[in-house]
């Protein structure tokens, strides 16, 4: 397995329904490791004053990471995977890609890039080198 782990983080604001987010999120998760994965939680205070419940939690268990990384893969669509490729080299750092997923569409079970209050996902592959990082995204279906 080329990668060491991934960090699934996202936050909750007070307008949301916890519920519908903490469901987006398993929508996203693997369905048959669940259960193995739990997040920490932490309440923090907005600019404002407004309360933001943040989860985090990083998944090691190797079928559990072979199973998130597939349902993302088998779930992007085409235009995702290519713009993936086209700027995947501002999503690599140290041998780990960052990319950021819809709330809104994962919540109706779409999986897609977004850039404004995403689920974070960072996936720590074994290898350093940004070149070695695009291969193995190639390889497992990530990028076009």
């Amino acid at each position: 397995m080329p990668i060491a782990y991934v960090d699934v983080r996202f936050c909750a604001h007070a307008t949301e329904d916890l519920d519908k987010v903490i469901e987006a999120v398993q929508n996203v998760l693997p369905s048959d490791h669940i259960e193995d994965i739990t997040f920490q939680r932490s309440n923090l205070e907005g600019h404002y004053g407004n309360p933001i419940t943040f989860f985090d939690t990083r998944i090691k268990n190797k079928k559990a990471v072979k199973a998130l990384v597939e349902n993302i893969s088998a779930n992007l669509s085409s235009l995702d995977k290519e713009e993936l490729g086209r700027t995947i080299n501002r999503c690599v750092e140290k041998g780990s890609l960052f990319i950021r997923l819809d709330k809104q569409a994962a919540l109706k079970g779409k999986t897609k890039f977004a850039t404004s209050d995403p689920i974070r996902i960072r996936i720590r592959f074994r290898k350093n080198k940004t070149e070695d990082v695009i291969q193995i995204c190639r390889e497992i279906g990530l990028i076009t």
